[in-house]
């Protein structure tokens, strides 16, 4: 897939940095269907080629940033060697310099909360509650909530699956399967739907 084709993914404005970071390297980019367990993938092939797959249902800007995500991989296995941590410094940095440099295309709201994204970036999008928020603001008519807004001993549903709110611990939740009886770990940005 070439740049341009992922055009109609994009905010405006997003093509020039990514011919940019693009530069030489041969990639193939993926569009997917929405997966729930993740936003964006990249993999080094076994023929020195890269592959990165992007969910298809993100808004243009979260795209871009998921896929700014997943090229500063690329860029940084590249810069500092196949031996570094995925999410180690050297990404950190590449991934900062990154958000830096294309600042201008994410929207006036958006870009302090980019900004102070940057100063540390995370592993995981889930990480950053404010982007989070921000990029589901669409959602909140539906009937879901965050866990981290209901109480210890709620009940809710997830995946069509009734839990019970046991404790908190730091910032995760256990949670009990009331049809299983086994006991999970939801981050508090979960979207769940809450039952009376």
């Amino acid at each position: 897939m070439s740049v341009s084709s992922l055009e109609k993914y994009l905010p405006e404005n997003a093509l020039p940095f990514l011919r940019k970071w693009f530069g030489e390297y041969y990639i193939h980019i993926k569009i997917t269907r929405g997966r729930n367990s993740k936003l964006g993938d990249y993999r080094k092939m076994p023929d020195k080629s890269h592959q990165i797959t992007i969910n298809s249902t993100l808004q243009p800007q979260l795209f871009f940033f998921v896929l700014t995500h997943e090229l500063a991989h690329l860029i940084a296995f590249e810069q500092f060697g196949r031996k570094i941590f995925p999410h180690g410094a050297e990404w950190k940095h590449t991934f900062r310099e990154m958000l830096l440099e294309s600042i201008s295309v994410y929207a006036e709201d958006l870009k302090p909360m980019i900004l102070k994204f940057s100063r540390s970036p995370k592993a995981n999008f889930m990480a950053s509650p404010e982007l989070v928020k921000y990029f589901h603001i669409e959602d909140f008519h539906d009937e879901s909530s965050y866990i981290e807004d209901l109480n210890i001993g709620d009940r809710f549903l997830y995946r069509k699956h009734t839990y019970i709110i046991q404790e908190k611990r730091k910032i995760n939740y256990l949670c009990k399967n009331l049809d299983t009886g086994k006991i999970y770990i939801f981050k508090p940005l979960a979207r769940v739907e809450k039952l009376n």
